[in-house]
């Protein structure tokens, strides 16, 4: 009894032991690059010599700053709504009407993580100078490129959430009662997996907005995104490590609130489809 109630004890202080050290090894990063964007020098300590408000001043009135940042922005925002328009329709249309295209599907979700995003960035860049050359350099290739790099997190996350709302059942009744499938689509199929979009939508945002090889490779400077500003503070003639450090602080920030707003959005929606998908199931 005393053995295992000594193992018990270490058993429930290593849980938590352990929680401490992810915690520690998560937030310190995050806790030093705050730090570093409101210190005026970081020498010999622990902790910053001093803080000062100087630099934070000086990044948010610069106009380069607030273009790129408004400009990565837009960017990851586009993208997220194509990816919603384009994959939606195809996993409805997958779990609906057609399920052999589901290998298919699978195995497109499985390219990104498979190739290199620099070599999925020239692919794209010769196939685009075969076919549409006139692409080449713009914005809308970037955007195309984002959009099926993030492809596999939003589908994953819509495909699961539509496999918990058993939307195969759903689209069942809906026929029955006459809906067409653009009606079941937009009335049934959409309020049963606005979690799983939710979900995907804030993944698809948050690798739109830090993706940089193929920002780099696609359009360079002509389109320059919050990637390519940081990779000039940290490596150019006039490197500034503050203001690096308050665009990681603003990037976590905006990605942070994506996040929040999506599930505050969203709250209550995944018991309500578990409600209806046990009322059909019942009938």
């Amino acid at each position: 009894m005393v053995l295992a109630e000594r193992m018990r004890w270490i058993g429930r202080w290593g849980r938590w032991l352990l929680l401490a050290t992810l915690l520690v090894y998560l937030f310190l990063p995050i806790v030093a690059v705050v730090l570093y964007a409101f210190s005026t020098k970081w020498t010999a300590h622990i902790l910053p010599d001093a803080y000062t408000l100087k630099h934070w001043g000086s990044a948010l009135s610069d106009v380069r700053l607030v273009d790129v940042a408004l400009r990565t922005f837009v960017l990851a925002a586009g993208v997220t709504v194509l990816d919603v328009l384009l994959i939606v329709p195809a996993i409805y249309w997958q779990w609906t009407r057609n399920p052999k295209i589901r290998p298919h599907l699978e195995l497109t979700a499985a390219i990104p993580f498979v190739l290199p995003y620099i070599v999925i960035a020239f692919g794209i860049l010769s196939l685009s100078g075969q076919f549409i050359p006139t692409l080449q350099g713009t914005v809308w290739l970037l955007a195309l490129g984002h959009v099926a790099i993030a492809f596999p997190f939003f589908y994953w996350a819509v495909d699961g959430a539509m496999a918990a709302a058993n939307i195969p059942l759903l689209n069942e009744a809906a026929q029955t009662c006459g809906a067409t499938p653009l009606k079941t689509l937009r009335q049934i199929v959409l309020p049963n997996v606005a979690s799983g979009i939710a979900t995907g939508s804030m993944l698809v945002f948050a690798v739109s907005f830090n993706e940089f090889a193929l920002v780099q490779i696609l359009v360079g400077a002509r389109f320059e995104t919050i990637s390519l500003y940081s990779l000039d503070l940290l490596t150019g003639a006039n490197a500034d490590f503050n203001k690096l450090a308050i665009i990681t602080c603003l990037t976590f920030v905006i990605v942070f609130f994506m996040s929040a707003a999506s599930v505050y959005l969203n709250r209550g929606q995944t018991q309500t489809s578990r409600l209806v998908t046990g009322a059909k199931s019942t009938k």
